[in-house]
C-alpha cells in the first residue's frame, strides 16, 4: 500500500506528464526557505527515473545567487533580501534562453557557500523534458511570464522556520517573530503580499505535514474546468 505522501507525488507527476507531453515544459517549485521544495524535486526526479517517466532536469535558483558583498549592499533587512538576493539576468541567460531554443542550459554560475563563480557547465535537455527550478521568489515580476506551470509548496512560518534553520549550524532560533529571523520571514512576508503566489499557481502543495501533503489543482492556469483536491 502507498504511503499518503507516495500517493500525491504520484499525482503531481500525472499532471507534469500530461502538460504538452511531446515539448520541452519549464516549471516552477516556489516557495518560501525551509518548506520542502528541494527535497520535493529530489523525491520527483528519483520517482521519474525509477518508474521509466517523462524525464525530468532540475536546477535550483541558487546557482543564481548574487556575491555575498552585493546582497549585503542592496541591505540587510527584509527589502533587500526581497530585492537583492538574485541574478535574474544570468538565470534568464543560462536556463531559459537556451531551453527555449532547444540548446543545453547551464544550471549554476555561482556557488553561494563558497561566495565564487562556479565553473560553467552545460546539461542537454531531452526534446519531452521537464525542467523543474526550485528556490524562493520564483513568481517575481521578472520570473512571472517565463514558467509553463507553477507549484507553489505552503506552510506556516512556524513550521518552516524550525525547518530551515535547522539546516544551518548556529542558527537555532525557531520564532518567526524573532529578531534574528526578520530579514528572511520579512523578506518573503513582502514577496507573498506583493505576488501573492499560492493564488498564482498551478498546482499548491500543503507541506505542511511531510508524511501527509495535500496538493491541489487551482483553475488560474485553466489545466482544467475544476481544481481538485488530493488529501491522502
Amino acid at each position: 500500500m502507498q504511503t499518503p505522501r507516495a500517493v500525491a507525488l504520484s499525482y503531481l507527476l500525472d499532471e507534469f506528464e500530461a502538460f504538452r507531453p511531446d515539448e520541452r515544459v519549464l516549471i516552477a517549485l516556489d516557495g518560501v526557505d525551509g518548506v520542502g521544495k528541494s527535497h520535493l524535486a529530489r523525491e520527483l526526479v528519483e520517482l521519474t527515473t525509477a518508474e521509466g517517466r517523462r524525464p525530468i532536469v532540475s536546477v535550483s535558483i541558487d546557482g543564481f545567487h548574487r556575491p555575498r558583498h552585493d546582497r549585503l549592499a542592496a541591505g540587510t533587512g527584509p527589502d533587500g533580501f526581497y530585492r537583492g538576493s538574485y541574478r535574474y539576468d544570468a538565470f534568464l541567460e543560462s536556463v531559459v534562453r537556451p531551453l527555449r531554443n532547444g540548446e543545453p542550459i547551464c544550471p549554476a554560475v555561482w556557488d553561494v557557500a563558497r561566495d565564487e563563480p562556479v565553473e560553467a557547465t552545460f546539461v542537454a535537455v531531452p526534446p519531452n523534458a521537464i525542467t523543474l527550478i526550485d528556490g524562493i521568489f520564483l513568481q517575481r515580476p521578472e520570473l512571472a511570464d517565463v514558467w509553463d506551470a507553477v507549484v507553489w509548496l505552503d506552510a506556516p512560518f512556524e513550521v518552516t522556520v524550525p525547518r530551515g534553520n535547522a539546516r544551518f549550524p548556529g542558527r537555532d532560533d525557531v520564532d518567526p517573530e524573532s529578531p534574528a529571523n526578520r530579514r528572511y520571514v520579512g523578506g518573503q512576508r513582502l514577496y507573498r503580499d506583493e505576488e501573492r503566489p499560492a493564488d498564482r499557481a498551478t498546482w499548491v502543495w500543503d507541506n505542511s505535514e511531510l508524511e501527509r501533503p495535500a496538493v491541489r489543482r487551482n483553475d488560474v492556469r485553466n489545466l482544467a474546468e475544476n481544481s481538485n483536491d488530493i488529501r491522502p
